[in-house]
């Protein structure tokens, strides 16, 4: 549910959203493809000398890409012009330490033309642009022209001496042209998004404020620095609003998913926490009249804002006045779930919460939630990945802690559940999808291994033949996909079924997989499959 720029030289300063693009991520030729039309400009505009075509004033828009789209794709393309232009940059940098002239010169051309090529384009399509853009419009293309001049003189000397004295003007010139840029992006994004949230905050129709809304979302989707412009201009005050309002029901799963995304930086929380965002969530979910979609994207925002791997939840102070209902209503979700993303939604929100507040596993108690989700276990369209899994078993074994679990999980037939788990594989040789799968492993053993302090589940677990899953979970790497962690959760385990039935393992399996100290049994372990090598 859920991006920050490593600047490489003279481009740290850059505050880029940029600098995390999907686009990254894609297919290369794909990339190539989309990119083909702006390299072909640019290579274009350096023969012309960034001289336009001659045509008729009628005509001109019919030349212009940009103004044939809505203001979301105009942003996209800006957005990939940007990050060719600080691709370029980063690549600049990189030949001029290497003293390659010829390539530092060719680069800073190219890069001159997409720079007027990007203004160029922002300019048909943005209104009311303040006089400060202009103004470092004007100081970009200025410094770009002094960058292409200087890197032009040096391709016209072989004279060592000069091209070094040469070198630390160029270094300066590229640091302010990176500086400038940087700046003009954050000077053009916070403008459209101040648009876009005047458009929600000013709009009565439906029509207009679904594609505001749409549009943020977008822009979301491109960083986390995306985000924390978004927040400072208001953008969580925007969005609440509309999910206060009636009128706008319709637009309430994706009002609060843009919500969502906004509130995975700081920035974003803060002013959740301002607006009483978590009662406004509170009570969209426990609205019976919402649609199930509405409370699933409540869900997802709920889970973000309580994701264990953020440093910044604690000033979410009204979270726990608010904490029974929400989790309520969430258990409630993941019973009547009618998908498997509804129900991971649900479920992922609930496992945060149980890492958030110690008191949300006794309510999850109370609640009978223990029975609920192994219920939805055998349902393999409810929990159909391993990501729900992940889910489940995390919010079980931060349930294990609690001594009642132990009966819940008997009368589940939870140690089945368990056992199964441990098993989990990847079908698709995904990444993500191994990692999720590790998770549940690693889980599941820590949940046996909670769990069987209890003797009723520690002999389930044994009738289960889980100790000779355990044994080989340990001893053979491939079947945990490597991970260290697994292993050491599945030693914990074992050794807790060891004292509870030591009758379970041979000798071998006791003297090297139990009776060592934990670590020289995970060496043991972790050294193996280099020994059969």
């Amino acid at each position: 549910m859920n991006m920050a720029f490593k600047g490489e030289d003279h481009l740290d300063s850059l505050p880029l959203p940029v600098q995390r693009m999907h686009l990254i991520q894609v297919d290369s030729v794909q990339r190539w493809m989309e990119d083909l039309k702006l390299m072909t400009d640019c290579e274009c505009m350096c023969i012309l000398q960034s001289k336009p075509i001659s045509i008729e004033k009628d005509e001109q828009n019919e030349l212009i890409l940009s103004s044939q789209y809505s203001t979301c794709d105009n942003l996209q393309l800006l957005l990939k012009r940007a990050w060719i232009i600080s691709t370029e940059l980063t690549r600049i940098s990189q030949k001029l330490e290497k003293n390659r002239w010829q390539r530092v010169h060719s680069m800073t051309v190219r890069v001159n033309c997409h720079v007027r090529s990007m203004i160029n384009e922002y300019n048909t399509f943005t209104r009311n642009y303040s006089e400060e853009t202009q103004q470092f419009e004007k100081l970009l293309i200025d410094k770009c022209s002094e960058f292409t001049a200087f890197t032009e003189r040096c391709i016209q000397t072989e004279e060592e001496q000069i091209l070094k004295s040469m070198k630390s003007c160029i270094n300066e010139t590229l640091t302010t042209v990176a500086q400038y840029f940087g700046q003009l992006i954050e000077l053009v994004l916070t403008h459209e998004a101040q648009n876009l949230l005047r458009q929600i905050e000013l709009s009565d129709s439906v029509y207009i404020t679904e594609s505001a809304i749409s549009s943020l979302f977008s822009l979301t989707q491109e960083g986390a620095h995306l985000c924390r412009i978004i927040a400072k201009e208001g953008g969580v005050v925007a969005l609440f609003k509309i999910c206060r309002q009636d009128c706008f029901r319709c637009l309430y799963p994706q009002t609060l998913r843009t919500l969502a995304s906004i509130c995975c930086v700081e920035e974003g929380m803060h002013q959740l926490e301002k607006v009483d965002g978590i009662l406004c969530l509170a009570d969209i979910l426990t609205d019976n009249t919402h649609s199930e979609a509405t409370h699933a994207e409540a869900a997802a925002v709920i889970a973000q804002i309580t994701s264990p791997h953020l440093t910044f939840t604690q000033h979410l102070s009204s979270f726990l006045e608010n904490m029974e209902e929400i989790v309520t209503a969430l258990v409630k979700l993941c019973q009547e779930a009618s998908s498997g993303e509804v129900f991971l939604l649900a479920s992922a929100a609930l496992a945060n919460i149980t890492f958030f507040d110690t008191m949300a596993c006794e309510i999850l108690l109370q609640l009978n939630a223990m029975k609920i989700l192994l219920a939805a276990c055998s349902d393999k369209h409810i929990v159909d990945t391993p990501y729900s899994r992940d889910q489940v078993v995390t919010i079980l074994a931060n349930m294990s802690v609690l001594d009642q679990c132990a009966s819940e999980i008997i009368q589940g037939n939870g140690v089945q559940l368990l056992m199964e788990m441990l098993f989990e594989r990847s079908s698709s040789g995904n990444s993500a999808e191994v990692a999720a799968c590790e998770r549940v492993q690693q889980k599941s053993a820590v949940t046996l291994a909670r769990l069987s302090r209890d003797p009723e589940v520690a002999d389930a677990a044994v009738k289960l033949s889980c100790i000779p899953r355990l044994i080989k979970l340990c001893r053979s790497p491939p079947e945990r996909n490597n991970s260290d962690s697994v292993l050491v959760a599945c030693l914990a385990a074992l050794r807790r079924l060891a004292v509870m039935s030591p009758d379970g393992l041979e000798d071998s399996d006791f003297q090297q997989l139990v009776k060592p100290r934990l670590v020289d049994s995970f060496l043991l372990c972790t050294n193996m499959e280099e020994s059969f090598v």
